[in-house]
């Protein structure tokens, strides 16, 4: 297990107090990855970290990750405008591209988009509600060539699901490069904009508080 700290100053990049983070990350012997994540203010200030990793369980540098396979248990998602900002609407999959309600090939509905926003995913999904402190099942990616499995566990409401879009050949692990939708994010949080939007999560940390969410991921082949 490994701990990194970082204290944010009060008025760093505009956000009020001076936050004090601790994040965690620990390799157990279950093969998963679990981060956990604490943080505490002196001033009230909105708070919403996530992890931005990019999977593909083909291996560094594969061509593609639209060939996995993706589950997300998950019956709403949040609309958002053309700049990728919810509107704080939820609208149901059923019937629409987004719906991984059931594990399909991320490819399978990934074109042609005649529907608003970018072509390729990157938007939240709305999470089943566990109880207090209890961890549910986010997402699960499966790459059917190799078997390698992902599967996601939280105690955050949202997960955003990004395919890569605008990665454009950047380097990468041993300075492979990645193509658009060469790997895909799978981002435990609370909703993006969430302070401005009447209904989404109280993302607001005030003094005497302790900002705390775990994300964990777990790694196996079948």
């Amino acid at each position: 297990m490994i701990e990194f700290t970082y204290s944010s100053p009060d008025g760093e990049e505009g956000f009020p107090g001076k936050l004090d983070l601790a994040v965690t990350y620990e390799l157990t012997d279950a093969n998963d990855l679990a981060i956990r994540y604490a943080a505490t203010t002196d001033k009230a200030t909105p708070v919403n970290l996530t992890n931005h990793a990019y999977f593909n369980l083909a291996g560094a540098g594969a061509k593609t990750a639209i060939d996995h396979e993706l589950m997300i248990p998950s019956q709403k998602f949040a609309e958002a405008d053309s700049t990728l900002i919810p509107t704080g609407k939820f609208l149901p999959v059923a019937g629409t591209r987004y719906d991984f309600s059931k594990a399909k090939r991320i490819g399978q509905d990934i074109e042609p988009n005649t529907e608003p926003g970018p072509i390729g995913y990157d938007l939240a999904y709305e999470l089943p509600k566990g109880k207090a402190g209890e961890l549910v099942t986010a997402a699960v990616l499966r790459d059917p060539a190799s078997g390698r499995t992902l599967t996601v566990s939280t105690d955050q409401p949202a997960i955003q699901f990004y395919t890569g879009n605008f990665l454009k050949g950047q380097k990468g692990r041993d300075g492979k490069t990645y193509a658009n939708r060469s790997a895909v994010c799978l981002e435990t949080f609370a909703f993006t904009n969430s302070m401005n939007t009447p209904g989404f999560p109280d993302i607001i940390l005030r003094p005497g508080q302790t900002y705390r969410q775990v994300c964990v991921y777990g790694f196996s082949a079948k």
